[in-house]
């Protein structure tokens, strides 16, 4: 590797300062996404085995990844903290039984705040981290965090959840003032059982204590400007003040909602899965004012066999490479070395 990890970690480190580093810090997944499914769910000797195993498969690919564990439970695990049923499956993440739908929207003020210590689902991440801090030599990131938005969305019927912000706002903002506060004991309950922190947020995209947290907020791109200022931006703007900063993660068309992402107080930078954008002009007035980390695996892609290599000069060329990262994958580890090389000789000295 031309650079060892300490040389990565200061680089990482003053990209989000928005430092002229001299370098773009990329990443490079190697294979299809590693879900929480019936096999990892519940075993954590099956979870730190598949995170060694990935590692070494990694090795020899050139890019900003070091080795780390991302503690997988499911993006609705802060749902279950409020009693939904979790559905563990064979091929993706669990999803979740929701509680609430237009028959029963009055059954939010049945909810209540859920307890850090005796709530089975705050023990079981408890346990998770761990096990695999006991068992494993690598660092730890933070498992799954979903905005307010998304968690509310699995609570609450997801049709009528979109229904009843219009028609329910009162209800709506009672559930995510509940789960913004959970969500806040959620990641702090991390913090205080993580004794090696590589990241602030659960995928490959390292965020450094310092920045703040990284929440997942897909749900953003199904609603207005205006909606999305009230029942988004908001809730995160409180999540980051608890955490000193927020990034936000959004998959989809986001460019009508990027304007207002970007009155979120402290918010560090924007993760996007830009061939799901189709203007960038939108991000123009982010450039240089957040970090954005610029994602194109390579089934985010409209059409198979995109040259890598050359999007991500696009995206360099649109975005400058300052306050930049490129956050890729590969099929399997030969075509990531090989990419790996190529991002190198592109991003490597720019």
């Amino acid at each position: 590797m031309p650079i060892d990890h300490a040389t990565k970690l200061d680089i990482i480190r003053r990209t989000w300062n928005l430092e002229v580093t001299g370098s773009v810090p990329y990443t490079i997944e190697v294979g299809q996404p590693h879900f929480a499914t019936k096999k990892y769910f519940a075993d954590d000797v099956a979870e730190l085995a598949w995170h060694e195993e990935y590692h070494a498969r990694h090795q020899g690919v050139i890019d900003f990844d070091m080795p780390n564990i991302k503690p997988n439970l499911g993006i609705g695990t802060i749902a279950a903290i409020f009693g939904c049923e979790l559905r563990v499956n064979d091929e993706a993440d669990p999803w979740t039984k929701t509680l609430i739908n237009r028959d029963c929207r009055e059954k939010v003020y049945e909810l209540t705040r859920p307890d850090p210590v005796s709530n089975p689902i705050f023990q079981r991440v408890r346990e998770r981290i761990s096990n695999l801090q006991e068992h494993g030599d690598m660092p730890l990131r933070l498992v799954n965090v979903a905005s307010p938005l998304v968690t509310a969305s699995m609570i609450w019927d997801y049709t009528d959840f979109m229904m009843a912000l219009l028609e329910s706002p009162k209800e709506v903002h009672h559930l995510l003032e509940m789960i913004t506060q959970a969500t806040i004991d959620y990641v702090n309950v991390q913090l205080d059982t993580i004794t090696d922190l590589h990241s602030m947020g659960h995928e490959v995209l390292c965020v450094p204590r310092e920045v703040g947290l990284r929440i997942s907020d897909d749900t953003a791109v199904l609603l207005s400007p205006k909606l999305y200022r009230e029942f988004g931006a908001h809730y995160n703007g409180q999540l980051s003040e608890a955490f000193g900063g927020i990034v936000v993660h959004a998959c989809g068309d986001s460019k009508h909602v990027i304007p207002v992402m970007l009155e979120t107080p402290g918010l560090k930078g924007l993760d996007l899965t830009m061939p799901q954008n189709s203007d960038w002009t939108y991000l123009a007035e982010a450039s240089g004012k957040v970090v954005l980390s610029l994602r194109h695996y390579y089934w985010d892609h409209m059409i198979e066999g995109v040259d890598q290599v050359a999007y991500s000069q696009k995206l360099i060329d649109t975005f400058g490479t300052t306050g930049v990262f490129i956050v890729t994958s590969s099929p399997d580890a030969e075509q990531a070395r090989k990419l790996g090389q190529q991002l190198w000789s592109l991003l490597g000295k720019v």
